[in-house]
């Protein structure tokens, strides 16, 4: 438990075959690490499952400069909102169409979280959130899950991607799913207002993630071999912080994504796709998935025992 998550101010706090890595240096010499509030940091020894989390950070839905037009922009507008039924109790919606949600809106003795209306797995959908300038505290998270995943915790904990029924990015910059922990992206700046971008893409099966209108890769690939419906979750530590859900868009697809999304079930790596033999115009459409592979490193139990 931190004080900061419960302080009234905010004063700070499946997928292809590549695995994750350890660092080699000692922990008090890394850049990064992670401070984990689970009960069971033990997890984090273990890798996930190649059938539905990536450990490769991959420009799919990116560019090379990063800097995209919003995701599914002729896509159609969305106008999803979140549960009343499927929150915590230390979660209070307002606004327009309940879309702002405050995260302990008096002092924060817990973890809360919320699910959006909308069920996800077919088609694309692309949503934002536009978080206040209070970051700070053990963790703020976005991402996906199914109904399964646990929407309160009366302990401050990292609980989208605590188990197998959700997929989460917390705000310092860590993915999350099984109880694993993988470095991602830089931590978010705290007391600063963030966009958040989400694009799930239920056809190729993958989960991006865009932060102040940069594509930061995709996250989590072989969504498509969840048959569960999945929903958009949110969830805070933090005392009185508070997101609005914007520019909701959707887009059922073309057949030819389809067709693409269907044949990479199939191919493990760009090099795979000459033995096809199809047209240069094809292999090139193709391989489109496989540029910028990354791999991302592992958060061990070491990281655990310091914040960054």
């Amino acid at each position: 438990m931190t004080s900061s998550d419960s302080s009234s101010s905010g004063s700070g706090s499946g997928s292809p075959s590549s695995t994750a890595t350890s660092p080699s240096t000692s922990p008090r010499q890394r850049k990064r690490s992670v401070r984990s509030h689970n009960s069971s940091t033990t997890n984090a020894s273990k890798r996930p499952s190649s059938s539905t989390s990536n450990h490769n950070h991959d420009n799919n839905n990116c560019s090379n400069n990063k800097k995209l037009a919003i995701p599914l922009e002729h896509g159609c507008e969305d106008n999803w909102t979140w549960s009343r039924r499927h929150r915590s109790k230390e979660i209070v919606l307002s606004g327009e169409n309940d879309r702002t949600v405050h995260f302990h809106p008096n002092w924060s003795k817990g973890t809360a979280g919320v699910q959006g209306e909308r069920p996800l797995n077919n088609g694309r959908f692309y949503w934002e959130l536009h978080v206040s300038k209070r970051i700070f505290g053990t963790s703020i998270m976005f991402g996906i899950g199914t109904r399964k995943a646990r929407l309160h915790a009366n302990s401050f904990r990292n609980i989208l991607g605590e188990n197998e029924h959700g997929w989460g990015l917390s705000h310092k910059g860590v993915l999350w799913h099984k109880g694993v922990a993988l470095m991602y992206t830089d931590r978010f700046k705290e007391n600063q207002p963030t966009v958040v971008g989400i694009l799930f893409d239920g056809i190729a099966g993958t989960l991006t993630y865009y932060k102040d209108g940069e594509c930061l890769g995709v996250a989590y690939r072989g969504l498509y071999a969840i048959k569960e419906p999945l929903y958009p979750i949110v969830c805070s530590t933090a005392a009185k912080t508070e997101m609005t859900l914007k520019n909701t868009r959707s887009d059922i697809g073309q057949l030819q994504d389809r067709c693409r999304a269907e044949v990479l079930k199939h191919i493990r790596q760009r090099e795979d796709l000459n033995k096809l033999k199809l047209p240069s115009i094809i292999t090139n459409y193709l391989g489109e998935t496989f540029y910028d592979l990354r791999t991302l490193r592992q958060v061990d139990n070491y990281d655990m025992l310091f914040d960054f």
